[in-house]
Formats: structure tokens, C-alpha cells, sequence
């Protein structure tokens, strides 16, 4: 399908927002490229919640590109800032031997043993740049590590020092916590919603900078024996740029010249509004916890405009994602789920598609239970509107976003049969590639499968679904003998339902046959033709009809739908297992 620009009169979000930042951007910098923003922490598995500060701006990049229009979006990967704590859950790591590294910077921080990469940020940044490849995002990365430590913000860092009174004043308008008459706070309160949020976004646990008999300073230096941040600037010199500091973990002080120092950074209220203005930030979103007075985002406008000479950026507050009915998600709890996990059981056109059909103030639920099934049939759904004509033109721009970018079309399954049935067959079969061609080629013997290859890589997702996050227990057993007390204790009428669904086994030998006959046999044991419309009466029978197939078959009251699991099962089996 070609490559066709959205136009600005749709209805979806990624639309209007995009009508915004094409208007702001020729406002601000006429002929120059529209820059948006995303900011990402590699303090620790970088979660879903975290992928929505990414694919909130590159679905509205990628509707800018299709319009012709030249676009930068800048990951701004925060591996300068302090490593804070330990997650809990992190394989090849001694929770007591990492603790040891709190307050350096995170690319200071060794990797978990056995990981290939050198250092804390690398390692977590890895899986994320992976997972934002296959996600089709394009973006410019940007380490804040290289940006500090080559002087790149030397210039921003000797203004915000000059101007560091001006700065107190604005940041002491939102100290409202822990004040004391003629005393200014050691450091400002941090709320805690507002650092579940800050946690993957670049605002960790700083403090703004205050503290220290000598005043206040928007500047934190590491540590040049320990390498920690622990430290308080006791004294500085405009004119000369001499500062000294003292590390109050290891002792150690210095005087050097920040006009030639690069082993520090901005304190974070003051660093993420110099970047808006250093890389000319037009759009950007953030959490909604940046949106109560005195949060980053608020504070940052001031700052920007006040000392920087810049402008805030544009984007709405983005909320929370949850998994499954979890709460929301912090990446300094180890286990949450990370887009890297997420895309092991479900295609990228799918992720894409939850991101880009919710406004970004909405909160939504990404699935690795069993309603990622329900969730599959509704994509499928959508598919099939799309296909003939018939979708909303909103969730026709949401397809469109997530099957393709303005690069191109993102791989697809040439044959995308139901998620559920690929999970049965997977969890019938074990990943067992014959017998799996087997039973989806019995699905339409009209038109066999000649290789898997036409299902997947949906059907490796699905496999790994059955095997990652399905529960041994409530995986499907079919037995290999007859449940001959079962069968004995059957009355007429159970033995008769049983042998009209055997008899009818080779003329519905397929997924739709099997449907009409598992539905029909208690039609026809009720005296009604097999197409006739469903009763209240003739569902309770259907229901019991079907909990006697499964207690025979896998031993349990409920399991994959009858059609798939009997095609899976075999005729020749079946007929051992359900003969009275």
C-alpha cells in the first residue's frame, strides 16, 4: 500500500497534534527542521510505561515526514544522571556489591555480570534500541554522558552559574515543603508520584541545588576520587570560574576551573530546560505528575524562557500504562515489563497500535494475560474494516500509523490466522512444527498451509505466550487413555450426543465444519434442525455438551476452543477418547 500523508482534517490526535507543531515550529524556527523530544533513563529495564514518552512524539514525527516536512526526534538517553538504587530483580547482580555505586554516574556503573556491554546505561539502553528498531522508530540518540563530559553545555553550564541567584529565586516560588523561617531547605521535598514518574524520563531524585553555607548552585559536581555526586560546592568565582567542593562520602575536596571541567551537570530542574533551548525543542511530551506546581515541567518554563532565552516546548501529559490490572509502573521495581518482553508475544504493528489509538491522556492497559486473545480478535477485526472500506476514519489513521511509517510498511504476518487459535495449537502440540502444519493446515482444507512461514512470525509469538506467561497448571493435557469411569457412568442421552459427534467427524473435518457440529449435536439431541437459533434452554445443553468434551479429552472443565482442540487432537484420537 503506498505511502499516503494523513490528511489534517482527521479526527485522530497524531493529526491535530501534528497541525500544532508544524504551525509552532514555522513560528519559532522558520526552514529549519522540526525538532521533537523524548528523554529515557537507563537506571534499569526501561518498562512500557517509559515507550510512551518515545511513541507519543514519533507517531507525531512520523505524520510530520508524511507530510514532506524534515523532522529530528532527539532520545536524549540520561546516562549521566546518578545512580540512585538498586532494582530489585536484576539477574548478575549482588544487591549489596551495586549498592556500593550509588551517587555515580550510571555509565559509571558496571554492567550485570555476564552482559556484554561495558557499562549500567549501556546494558539497559541495549534492549531498547533493539526494541525501537523493530518498533520502526527513527530516532537521533544523544547521550547526556558525552554531551557533559566533551563540554558541550560549558557554555549553558558558566550561564546558569552566573545566573544562579535568579535561578534560586524562581525555584524557591515552588519550595513550599520542609522550610523553616531563614532557612532554606538542604533539599526540596521530592513528591513521590511525581518520582514514580520521573524515574525513565531523566528526572531522577535530584535535589535543585540548594544547600551548602555558601549559597546556592545549579551545578553538581561527581566526585574525583569516589566518582559520587555526594558532594557540596563550598565556594565559586565568576571571574575566574573557580569552584571548590567537598565529597562528604570519601572526604576528598578540590578546586578546579569549571571553564575546563567536565565531571558534573546541571541539577535536573535546571538541565532539562537548558536542553530545550541548546537542541530548540518544539515538541516534547511528559507524565501527568509534571503537571502539579512546582513539578519539572512547570518550573522548567520559567527557567527556560528567564535564563536560557528559549521556550517551553509543546505536548500534552501523557498517563500511566498499566499490564494486566498492575498499577503503574516503576522502573526501579525489577520484573515490569519492558517493550522488549512485550514484543516477544505480540507483533510490533499490534504495540504500535495500543500507543496510537489512545489520546496520550489516557491511560490503557497492555495485555500479557488472556486478553491479549480478545485484543488480537479486535485488531483482526480492524484489519477487516480497513481492508473493505467500512473503518472510521480515526481508527483507519490509527491502523495506518501502526502498520507503517513514512519509511515504509513494518513486517507483517502473510497470513495472520487468529492469535487464539495459533496459542491453542501451540499449547496443544508444544511447538511441534509437523504436527502445528498438521492441524493448521486441517483449519480451511480448502486452502492449506504449505509452510509456517505464512504464519509467523504471529505464531512464534504465540508460542512464546503459551510458554512465557500461561501457568503449567492451566496448560492443556490431552489424555492418552479413555476415562472409561467417565464413560461408564454416561446415560443414554450423553452416549448419544457423543455418537452423533463422532459420526459427523469426516463431513466437518475442518475449523468451520467442526464449529456447526460441536454447536449442532445438542440441537439435534433437542429436536431442532443444527442451523436453529440459539435458546436460553439450548445453551445451558451446549454448555454441559461442551464440559463433557473437555473432562474427556483434557480431563478439565474448560480449555482451547473444541473446533481447534479437536482438530488438534486428530480424528483417530478423538474416537479412542469419546468411544462409549
Amino acid at each position: 500500500m503506498p505511502i499516503v500523508a494523513q490528511s489534517s482534517t482527521e479526527t485522530d490526535w497524531v493529526s491535530r497534534f501534528a497541525d500544532d507543531v508544524i504551525a509552532e515550529s514555522e513560528r519559532r524556527a522558520p526552514g529549519k527542521p522540526v525538532v521533537v523530544a523524548s528523554g529515557l533513563s537507563p537506571s534499569g529495564p526501561i518498562h512500557l510505561g517509559n515507550l510512551r514518552e518515545v511513541m507519543t512524539p514519533h507517531l507525531v514525527a512520523d505524520e510530520i515526514r508524511r507530510r514532506g516536512h524534515e523532522v529530528r526526534h532527539v532520545i536524549s538517553w540520561d546516562d549521566y544522571d546518578r545512580y540512585r538504587k538498586v532494582p530489585d530483580g536484576i539477574p548478575g547482580i549482588d544487591k549489596s556489591a551495586w549498592a556500593e555505586h550509588i551517587g555515580k554516574p550510571l555509565t559509571s556503573v558496571p554492567a550485570p555480570e555476564g552482559s556484554p556491554h561495558p557499562n549500567w546505561a549501556e546494558h539497559f539502553k541495549a534492549a531498547m534500541v533493539e526494541s525501537l528498531a523493530e518498533l520502526g522508530v527513527e530516532f537521533d540518540p544523544i547521550s547526556q554522558t558525552e554531551q557533559y563530559t566533551t563540554g558541550a553545555y560549558r557554555e549553558q553550564i558558566l550561564h546558569a552559574m552566573k545566573q544562579r541567584v535568579v535561578i534560586d529565586g524562581i525555584l524557591d516560588q515552588y519550595r513550599t515543603k520542609g522550610k523553616a523561617p531563614g532557612r532554606k531547605p538542604q533539599q526540596k521535598p521530592v513528591d513521590e508520584a511525581e518520582l514514580e514518574a520521573a524515574e525513565g524520563s531523566g528526572a531522577a531524585s535530584e535535589d535543585d541545588g540548594s544547600g551548602g553555607s555558601a549559597g546556592y548552585f545549579p551545578y553538581k559536581p561527581y566526585c574525583g576520587n569516589c566518582e559520587k555526586d555526594l558532594t557540596t560546592v563550598t565556594s565559586y568565582i565568576d571571574a575566574t570560574t573557580e569552584l571548590t567542593y567537598s565529597c562528604t562520602a570519601c572526604g576528598f575536596s578540590e578546586t578546579v576551573r569549571l571553564s575546563e571541567f567536565n565531571r558534573g551537570k546541571l541539577v535536573w530542574k535546571v538541565d532539562w530546560p537548558m536542553r530545550w533551548a541548546y537542541e530548540g525543542v518544539i515538541f516534547e511530551p511528559s507524565g501527568v505528575d509534571h503537571s502539579s506546581p512546582g513539578s519539572s515541567f512547570v518550573v522548567g518554563g520559567q527557567i527556560v524562557r528567564e535564563i536560557f532565552d528559549g521556550v517551553q516546548p509543546i505536548g500534552p501529559m501523557y498517563a500511566f500504562v498499566g499490564i494486566s490490572g498492575m498499577a503503574k509502573m516503576s522502573s526501579s521495581r525489577g520484573g515490569v515489563p519492558t517493550a522488549a518482553d512485550a514484543l516477544k508475544i505480540m507483533e510490533a504493528p499490534l504495540l504500535r497500535w495500543l500507543y496510537a489509538r489512545r489520546k496520550p491522556n489516557q491511560s490503557f492497559k497492555i495485555a500479557f494475560d488472556q486478553e491479549i486473545q480478545r485484543l488480537y480478535d479486535e485488531w483482526d477485526k480492524l484489519e477487516g474494516k480497513v481492508a473493505d472500506g467500512s473503518a472510521l476514519p480515526a481508527d483507519a489513521a490509527a491502523h495506518s500509523r501502526a502498520v507503517r511509517t513514512a519509511a515504509g510498511e513494518l513486517p507483517r504476518t502473510p497470513r495472520p490466522l487468529p492469535y487464539r487459535t495459533l496459542a491453542s495449537v501451540a499449547d496443544i502440540t508444544a511447538g511441534h512444527d509437523e504436527q502445528t502444519l498438521r492441524i493448521l493446515s486441517e483449519l480451511d482444507p480448502a486452502n492449506p498451509l504449505s509452510s509456517l512461514d505464512v504464519v509467523r512470525p504471529r505464531l512464534d509469538r504465540a508460542e512464546n505466550w503459551i510458554t512465557t506467561q500461561v501457568p503449567a497448571d492451566a496448560r492443556t493435557v490431552v489424555r492418552s487413555e479413555p476415562d472409561t469411569e467417565l464413560l461408564g457412568s454416561l446415560d443414554d442421552e450423553g452416549r448419544q450426543s457423543l455418537r452423533l459427534l463422532l459420526d459427523g467427524l469426516d463431513s466437518h473435518w475442518s475449523l468451520d465444519g467442526l464449529t456447526t457440529l460441536v454447536y449442532g449435536v445438542p440441537k439435534i439431541m433437542a429436536g431442532l434442525a443444527p442451523d436453529a437459533k440459539p435458546t436460553p434452554e439450548l445453551k445451558v445443553a451446549q454448555r454441559s455438551f461442551f464440559a463433557l468434551l473437555y473432562r474427556l479429552l483434557v480431563s478439565r472443565e474448560t480449555g482451547p476452543r473444541l473446533p481447534t482442540l479437536l482438530l488438534a487432537v486428530g480424528a483417530d484420537r478423538v474416537r479412542k477418547l469419546l468411544a462409549a
